[in-house]
């Protein structure tokens, strides 16, 4: 039976949900919040008297939230981040984050090139503190950083929404990764050989768009949607990718491939962190967001 009055509602139930919802797992849940399994069952079951609904459903990979789960989760993450920020204002030089977390998004070119540097930078100024790297991009960071999937994110762009913020770290631009040992690439050999594309569509990239401005085309003998793939796709092959220059740099310098310009003129494009604006008083997010911003000086 629902229980509206707040009076008769033990709050400290919010925190099983949240840790029931992030983890999909009863026996993750009580590791996270350090109590048995059996509290976080107890938990769920009033949980589930309290809003009327199941909520989290057992399936063949852990427990599913339902819809109504899925439309708590944003309502109570705000309710918890505002309760941790009135606590941390009370002390706000606090280097107490041992079982704290920061859920960061981003890209894995980004996470591939910027991943050790931002480790290192977020332990320096909050000790302890886990984060927890999550993939997106531009064009779905906006959702998950309002319905509190993310904390912050880097991304080349999306943040254009009034209830976020976002501050610029830098510009990109494009390099070719290849498996020989050469240091340059024409336009002609460009085009003749073969691609390796990195999409999440998997059919047009922004390549694929400056050749045909010329009236050029290229095969792609292959896609992926992970950028951590190409060492073994590109390795013993004649194929280029033409991805990031961070990222190029980034797996030229761990593997025996080699970074080329790129012989097609294309788009730079800005690197953007975005945050939701009413969390930018948050000490832990603010220092998080410093190590960000000195990661990409």
């Amino acid at each position: 039976m629902n229980q509206t009055n707040i009076a008769h509602v033990d709050l400290n139930l919010l925190k099983t949900f949240e840790a029931l919802h992030d983890e999909s797992s009863a026996s993750r849940a009580a590791v996270r919040l350090g109590v048995t399994q059996s509290a976080i069952s107890a938990g769920l079951r009033r949980l589930r008297e309290v809003y009327g609904d199941p909520l989290f459903v057992r399936t063949g990979r852990g427990l599913a939230p339902t819809l109504r789960a899925n439309q708590l989760k944003p309502v109570i993450g705000e309710a918890l981040e505002r309760c941790r920020q009135s606590l941390a204002m009370v002390n706000p030089d606090n280097q107490q984050y041992q079982g704290r977390s920061v859920v960061l998004g981003l890209s894995d070119d980004f996470e591939i090139a910027y991943g050790r540097r931002l480790m290192e930078e977020i332990a320096r100024r909050a000790p302890k503190l886990r984060v927890i790297f999550r993939q997106t991009h531009s064009q779905i960071v906006a959702g998950a950083l309002l319905d509190r999937t993310l904390d912050l994110a880097i991304t080349a762009g999306g943040f254009a929404h009034g209830r976020l913020s976002r501050q610029v770290l830098g510009e990109g631009d494009y390099r070719c990764l290849v498996d020989s040992a050469q240091t340059s690439i024409s336009l002609d050999e460009f085009v003749a050989r073969e691609h390796v594309l990195v999409s999440s569509g998997g059919f047009i990239g922004i390549t694929d768009e400056g050749l045909a401005a010329q009236g050029l085309s290229r095969q792609v003998c292959a896609s992926t949607s992970h950028f951590a793939a190409l060492p073994f796709l590109l390795k013993g092959s004649q194929a280029v990718a033409t991805i990031p220059g961070h990222a190029a740099q980034a797996i030229a310098d761990m593997t025996s491939l080699h970074v080329l310009p790129c012989p097609l003129a294309l788009p730079r494009y800005p690197v953007e962190l975005g945050w939701r604006t009413q969390a930018q008083l948050d000490p832990m997010l603010l220092k998080v967001r410093e190590a960000i911003v000195a990661s990409f000086i």
